[in-house]
C-alpha cells in the first residue's frame, strides 16, 4: 500500500470515529442528556438557631461548648434565680393578702345586709308612732310639735334606710357573682404569680432543638438581657442543598423532581439523593448586600443564577453527616416536568416548632389553688 493510500485510510478512520462520538453524543443527548441539569455551585444549608435570654440576668452555668451535641430542652445556660425567686415570694403573699381581702368584702356585705335591716326596721317604728299620734291628735292628748318630731323622725329614719341600701348595693357590685377564687381582685393577683413563676423559669434558658453547638459567645459572670444572642445551636438532621442554577437551567425544573448529589467531602464514592423542593423568589445577586447596578454605560451582561432548594434523605444523613457551607455537585433529572414552575402552595402546618420553651402551667395552677384554699 502507498503512503497516500495509508494516510487517507487513517483520515477516513479518524473522520469515521469523530462521526461515531457525534452520534454517540447526539444519541445520549436524546435518549438522556437533555433531561438533566447540573451544577456544582452547590453548598449545604441549615438553621442556625440563636439560643437568646427572655429575661436578664447574671450567668451563672454554661452547660455546652462550641463543637458540643445537645438535645432539645437540655438547659444551655443558667442565670442567677435570687431576684426571681423573691418575685415569686412577693407575688405569693399578695395573692394571700388579697383572698383574705375578698373574704372581708364578703363578710363586710352580710353586715351591711344587717344594717338594712336594722334601718328598714327603725324605719317601720317611726312610722308606727306617727300614726299613733295621729290617732290622738283629736283629742289634744298630742301636741303639735310632738306630731312635727314624728314626721321629722320618719324622714331621718328614711333618709338612713336609703343610704344604707346604697351602700349595700355598692358593696354587692364587688363581690356579687363571684367566689373568693374568680373574683377579679384574686385573678389579678394570681396572674402576678404565674408571671412570677415565668420569669423564675425562664432564668434556666434551654435548647430549642437538637444538634451541635456554635458561635458560644456568652462568659460566666456576664449580665445578659432579653434578646442577646449567646450561641447557636445547628441542627445538622435537617440540613438541605441550596443549588445555583443558571438562569438558562431553569425552564424544565420543577419541585418535586428527583436529584442526585455528591459532596466534596466524601467524593464521587458517596451518593445522596434528594429531591426539589422550591426554587428562591430571585438570583442571588438580587439580595445581596449591594445590589448590582446595571444601569451604567459600560454594563457587560452576567449570566444569574437562582438559588434552587434540594432536600436530602434523612437516612443517607445519618450515614454521612453534612455541615453548613459544604461543597456540593448537584444532577437533576427533568424527566418529570408537569405543574407550574414556580407553585403556589400555602403550609397548613408550621415550618419548624419547638416546645422547648414551654412552661409548666399545670403545676403553678396547683399551687395558686392551694394558696388560695389556705386562705378561704
Amino acid at each position: 500500500m502507498t503512503l497516500n493510500g495509508k494516510r487517507r485510510m487513517l483520515l477516513t478512520l479518524v473522520l469515521l470515529g469523530f462521526v461515531v462520538a457525534g452520534i454517540g453524543v447526539g444519541l445520549w443527548w436524546l435518549i438522556s442528556g437533555r433531561y438533566h441539569e447540573s451544577t456544582d455551585d452547590a453548598y449545604v444549608g441549615g438553621n442556625l438557631v440563636q439560643v437568646t435570654p427572655q429575661t436578664g440576668g447574671t450567668v451563672l452555668a454554661i452547660h455546652a461548648d462550641d463543637t458540643d451535641f445537645v438535645t432539645g430542652g437540655e438547659v444551655l445556660v443558667e442565670l442567677d434565680k435570687s431576684d426571681a425567686r423573691v418575685a415569686v415570694e412577693q407575688a405569693e403573699a399578695q395573692l394571700a393578702r388579697t383572698v383574705r381581702g375578698v373574704r372581708n368584702l364578703k363578710a363586710t356585705t352580710g353586715e351591711l345586709e344587717a344594717n338594712v335591716e336594722l334601718r328598714r326596721a327603725d324605719l317601720k317604728k317611726a312610722e308606727q308612732d306617727l300614726e299613733r299620734r295621729h290617732g290622738l291628735e283629736a283629742s289634744g292628748a298630742v301636741s303639735g310639735e310632738e306630731l312635727q318630731h314624728a314626721r321629722d323622725a320618719i324622714q331621718a329614719a328614711r333618709a338612713a334606710y336609703e343610704a344604707a341600701q346604697r351602700q349595700l348595693e355598692a358593696q354587692r357590685t364587688l363581690v356579687e357573682k363571684t367566689s373568693v377564687s374568680t373574683h377579679p381582685d384574686v385573678r389579678n393577683a394570681a396572674a402576678k404569680v404565674r408571671e412570677a413563676y415565668l420569669a423564675l423559669s425562664r432564668t434556666a434558658i434551654p435548647a430549642p432543638v437538637s444538634g451541635f453547638v456554635a458561635r458560644r459567645s456568652v462568659q460566666l459572670g456576664q449580665r445578659v438581657s432579653a434578646g442577646n444572642p449567646l450561641l447557636t445551636v445547628v441542627a445538622l438532621d435537617d440540613v438541605w442543598v441550596d443549588a445555583n442554577f443558571k438562569e438558562s437551567q431553569l425552564a424544565n425544573l420543577r419541585a418535586g423532581q428527583e436529584a442526585t448529589l455528591s459532596a466534596d467531602a466524601y467524593g464521587n464514592s458517596v451518593k445522596y439523593h434528594g429531591r426539589v423542593v422550591g426554587f428562591a423568589a430571585g438570583t442571588g445577586s438580587a439580595f445581596a448586600l449591594l445590589p448590582a447596578q446595571n444601569a451604567t454605560g459600560n454594563w457587560i451582561k452576567v449570566v444569574q443564577r437562582v438559588p434552587v432548594r434540594i432536600a436530602l434523605d434523612p437516612k443517607e444523613l445519618r450515614e454521612h453527616p453534612l455541615q453548613i457551607g459544604l461543597s456540593m455537585q448537584v444532577e437533576v433529572d427533568t424527566h418529570e416536568r408537569g405543574g407550574e414552575r414556580l407553585q403556589r402552595k400555602t403550609r397548613a402546618l408550621p415550618a419548624y416548632q419547638t416546645r422547648a420553651l414551654g412552661f409548666d402551667e399545670a403545676a403553678v395552677d396547683r399551687r395558686i389553688a392551694a394558696i388560695v384554699a389556705e386562705n378561704q
